[in-house]
C-alpha cells in the first residue's frame, strides 16, 4: 500500500506549531513571527507537503482559479495583455485557465463560460477587443464576476461585468498633437475599425485635428500588419501627394510604411515624420527608431486582477482606464 500524502497535521508536528500556525503561513498572514514561518517552511519542504487545493475550496468557497477568454490572435495588443493579466494573476495567487476562441457570438460565448463554470473558477476575463466580443460579454448571464479588458468606452449592462483598460482615444490625440505641433495637417492610417482600438484612435486622432483647427486629411482604414502599411505607403508614392505627417493606428503598419518609403528613398523623421500605436517590442530598433505611443500591459493586468479581486468582495460594476505614455524618437524628428 503506498504511503499517504504528508497532511497538514504533519507539517505542524515537524515544525512544533498548531494546525492554526501552519494554515495561518499558507495563508499569508501578517500575524505569524519571522522565525516560526521559516521554521513551517523549512518543515514544508522537507515533507513535501502540497495543499489540498479541492478541499481548501469547499471552506473557503474559492477556487482560486481564473477563466480567461481571448481570441485566436497573434496580433501585439490582444497577446500582451493576456501575458501582463497572466503574470499579474500568478503573482496575486490565482491559477488561469486560457480559452482561445476563433468564432465569437453568444453562443460560443456562452458555452465557454459554462465550461469555466464547470471548473468552478471565481471569475472569468475577458479580452475584448472587438465590437462581437463586447455584444457577447453583454448577453452573458453569469453567477461569478466578468472582467472585460477593452477599450469599449461603456459597461455592458449586468451587475457582474467589469471593464478595464487603457485609453486609447487620449493615446491618439497625443500622437496627434505631437504631429501638429511640426506643423502641417496629419494623416491618419487607421486600423479595422470592428476593433475598439481602431475606432478610438481614429476619434482620437479627428478630434485633436478639429481641436487645432487643421483641415482635415481623409483617414485610410486598412489591416492591422506591416504588410498593410507597406502596401498604403507604396500608394502613397504612386500619388505623388505624401504628407508632412502621418499617425499610424500600431507600430506594424508603421513599420510597413516605413519599408515602403526606405525604397523609395524619402527619409522617415525628415521628409515625413511618422508615429505608431503600442511600442512594441523592436520599434526603438527600426530605422529610423518610432515614436510611437505606450501601452502599460503590465499595469493593465495588475489592475484587471485588482478590480476581479473588488468584484469578488462585491464592488460594483464600474470602469477603470489607464493612461497612455507617448515615446517621441527619431521617427518623427523633422522639428
Amino acid at each position: 500500500m503506498p504511503a499517504r500524502p504528508p497532511a497538514m497535521s504533519d507539517v505542524a508536528q515537524r515544525a512544533g506549531v498548531s494546525h492554526q500556525t501552519v494554515s495561518r503561513v499558507l495563508n499569508g498572514h501578517p500575524s505569524v513571527r519571522p522565525e516560526t514561518r521559516d521554521r513551517v517552511n523549512e518543515a514544508i519542504a522537507e515533507l513535501g507537503y502540497r495543499r489540498n487545493s479541492a478541499a481548501r475550496a469547499l471552506v473557503t468557497r474559492r477556487s482560486d482559479t481564473l477563466g480567461v477568454v481571448t481570441p485566436a490572435s497573434a496580433l501585439h495588443g490582444p497577446t500582451s495583455t493576456l501575458v501582463g493579466f497572466e503574470e499579474a494573476a500568478r503573482v496575486a495567487g490565482w491559477y488561469v485557465s486560457v480559452a482561445t476562441v476563433r468564432q465569437v457570438d453568444a453562443e460560443t460565448m456562452r458555452k465557454t463560460a459554462e465550461h469555466f463554470l464547470d471548473q468552478g473558477v471565481d471569475g472569468i476575463v475577458v479580452i475584448a477587443p472587438t465590437n462581437e466580443i463586447a455584444q457577447a460579454v453583454a448577453g452573458l448571464d453569469s453567477p461569478v464576476p466578468i472582467v472585460m479588458i477593452s477599450s469599449t468606452p461603456d459597461v455592458p449592462p449586468g451587475r457582474h461585468v467589469h471593464a478595464v483598460g487603457v485609453d486609447q482615444r487620449q493615446g491618439a490625440r497625443l500622437a496627434t498633437r505631437h504631429l501638429l505641433d511640426l506643423g502641417g495637417p496629419v494623416l491618419h492610417v487607421a486600423g479595422p475599425q470592428d476593433w475598439f482600438d481602431a475606432q478610438d484612435r481614429l476619434a482620437g486622432w479627428h478630434d485633436e485635428c478639429v481641436a487645432a483647427g487643421i483641415d482635415l486629411i481623409e483617414p485610410v482604414v486598412t489591416g492591422w500588419g506591416a504588410d498593410d502599411g507597406y502596401a498604403i505607403g507604396r500608394r502613397l508614392l504612386d500619388s505623388g501627394d505624401l504628407p508632412a505627417s502621418i499617425f499610424a493606428a500600431n507600430d506594424q503598419l508603421a513599420l510597413g510604411l516605413e519599408h515602403a518609403f526606405w525604397e523609395a528613398g524619402v527619409r522617415v523623421g525628415h521628409d515625413v515624420a511618422l508615429v505608431g500605436f503600442d511600442d512594441e517590442a523592436g520599434s526603438s530598433h527600426y530605422a529610423p527608431p518610432l515614436t510611437t505611443v505606450r501601452q502599460d500591459f503590465a499595469e493593465l493586468g495588475r489592475l484587471a486582477t485588482s478590480v476581479m479581486q473588488a468584484a469578488l468582495d462585491g464592488g460594483p460594476s464600474e470602469r477603470h482606464v489607464l493612461p497612455p505614455e507617448l515615446v517621441v524618437r527619431a521617427s518623427s524628428a523633422r522639428a
